[in-house]
């Protein structure tokens, strides 16, 4: 993905498909061996999968993102792919605690998502976007894994607003094919830290 903060999610379907980024916060799969992935460094990475009905996901939800919608227009993909039992791994991000914004954007986010409003350590307006996706696949009826885990506050993960600077993360998932050529599973990933 080119991530752009938007809801455009991108559907890759077919063998000898041009694999190169596309402008989209979402990516969605029925494709074995094709693995999908959200770069974060303070944003929240969502991966999706349904294993019976063979179709995963990749999310990158930052405050745009999650305002816009993309979570929700994942899942809508998957199950117009057949998924029908979703479960979502969200990972780490910037927590409520220490994503510090203007009083005026809270209000703003807080109108389209209220749980993601916020305080911050020191006592001013804030947002907790992994908390407001999390909000928006529970309604979507989605079976949630959260780990948990602070951006900022974990010297292990990449963090713009503690570093200054940027790198990246990565949350990947990748369907496979069972040996039998039974049910697809979801491929192990190891964890990635700095």
């Amino acid at each position: 993905m080119h991530q752009v903060h938007g809801a455009a999610v991108r559907v890759v379907a077919g063998a000898g498909e041009d694999l190169s980024p596309d402008t989209c916060d979402g990516i969605v799969t029925t494709r074995p061996h094709v693995a999908l992935f959200s770069l974060v460094a303070d944003c929240t990475p969502v991966l999706l999968h349904d294993l019976r009905a063979g179709v995963v996901a990749a999310v990158h939800a930052g405050r745009p993102g999650m305002l816009a919608g993309v979570v929700p227009a994942t899942v809508a993909v998957m199950r117009d792919l057949g998924g029908r039992r979703i479960a979502a791994v969200v990972g780490p991000s910037v927590c409520g605690r220490c994503y510090e914004v203007p009083e005026q954007m809270r209000d703003e986010a807080a109108a389209s998502e209220p749980v993601a409003a916020a305080v911050t350590w020191a006592g001013t307006p804030a947002l907790d976007i992994a908390t407001g996706v999390v909000e928006q696949l529970r309604r979507e009826g989605v079976d949630v894994t959260w780990v948990r885990g602070c951006t900022k506050e974990a010297e292990e993960l990449y963090s713009y607003r503690r570093d200054g600077r940027t790198g990246r993360f990565a949350g990947v998932i990748m369907l496979t094919e069972s040996p039998a050529g039974g049910a697809p599973g979801v491929a192990p990933v190891a964890e990635a830290g700095r």
